[in-house]
């Protein structure tokens, strides 16, 4: 993607969070927004020499389509202005001073269409609609259901804490929105917690995953997670890593699963010669390897070792044929050597060598 031309109409020496933004905007918003809005803030110093949503969404650990929505969010809010290219880029985003009169205005909510306008080079699903805010009638009537009471229990032992008002709008979108059942909530955040992540953003983010990628039931989700899980082991054994991989890193690992269909065992060689390669984990190089091969319609080993016999022979072929296509040594024209040149033979050397015994003696 084009880098982003940052501007706003007043560039402060230090990051500046408006007090109303604090008051009226932040409580309401998404977490994940909020944390792009701040970003940009920062970015307003000149700490971020190249903005792209690339970039953003590298920095943040976030999908580029949830930084697309969160822009949209807050230009939908008055609180950025988004100039988007013919091709319906992102090109300039411009922060707007904020107006204490804008939280007046009611939030507004992204369509379908409207996400894939600006979802331009990013390939996106039918996507499910931004979390909305529920009345407290709502709620209640909600948390009547017995299936959703049972939910609610055991979510609060996974959280091990009561659950505050934050945590019933999630349940509820998740319930309404997401059409998730009553076992999928559940194990959603069984599976969050495994992994040492409670925050609301996090368990939004992986929900709306599972929505994209048709995970609608129990059982879907931990065949998802469990496949996933030992994908990424099998890289970081492969590239002796000691964490958890990143965004962008999984993101790769999905595709040569998902979209190349490679085994662990394919993925396994292609990390082992970028190591070898590169003398580092480089999951760019590894993907251009892993690329290769799938447009070479690689399905094991035995044909990586065939496309490694292909190449060697064309090496050869390709250094034999240089060698005899090397020009003869044109002969000399220098004028020493334009008389002609005399041949010795056998009793030429006899003879000579007789006459300068002689001439010794």
């Amino acid at each position: 993607m084009s880098n982003i031309s940052l501007q706003a109409e007043s560039i402060p020496d230090v990051t500046i969070i408006p007090n109303t933004f604090i008051d009226q905007f932040m409580p309401s918003a998404n977490g994940a927004y909020v944390k792009v809005y701040l970003y940009l803030l920062r970015c307003l110093s000149g700490s971020c020499p190249q903005i792209t949503i690339s970039s953003i969404a590298d920095r943040l650990e976030n999908t580029e389509k949830d930084i697309i929505r969160a822009l949209t969010y807050w230009e939908k809010q008055n609180l950025l202005t988004l100039t988007r290219t013919s091709d319906k880029e992102i090109s300039d985003i411009r922060i707007v001073t904020i107006n204490p009169a804008a939280s007046e205005l009611a939030p507004a909510s992204d369509s379908d269409s409207e996400l894939d306008e600006i979802s331009v080079s990013i390939h996106t699903e039918s996507k499910p609609a931004l979390r909305q805010s529920y009345s407290a009638e709502k709620v209640a009537a909600f948390t009547n259901n017995d299936d959703i009471k049972w939910a609610m229990h055991i979510v609060e032992i996974y959280l091990d804490r009561p659950l505050k008002p934050m945590d019933l709008q999630l349940i509820l979108y998740l319930y309404e929105e997401l059409h998730f059942s009553a076992e999928l909530i559940m194990y959603l955040y069984e599976y969050c917690v495994s992994k040492g992540k409670k925050n609301a953003s996090y368990l939004e983010a992986v929900a709306l995953t599972w929505a994209e990628e048709g995970i609608d039931t129990e059982e879907k989700a931990k065949e998802a997670t469990t496949s996933y899980n030992e994908h990424f082991n099998t890289v970081n054994k492969a590239f002796g890593l000691n964490r958890a991989p990143g965004q962008i890193e999984r993101q790769y690992i999905t595709k040569w699963v998902e979209v190349f269909g490679f085994s662990d065992e394919i993925i396994t060689e292609a990390c082992n010669r970028s190591l070898l390669r590169t003398q580092r984990p480089d999951f760019k190089y590894t993907d251009k390897i892993l690329e290769t091969w799938f447009k070479k319609n690689v399905k094991s080993n035995t044909d990586i070792t065939r496309l490694d016999e292909e190449f060697n022979k064309g090496s050869k072929a390709g250094v034999v044929k240089k060698m005899t296509s090397i020009p003869k040594p044109v002969q000399s024209t220098n004028r020493f050597n334009q008389f002609p040149q005399r041949t010795y033979s056998a009793n030429d050397y006899a003879e000579l060598e007789r006459k300068l015994l002689n001439k010794s003696l």
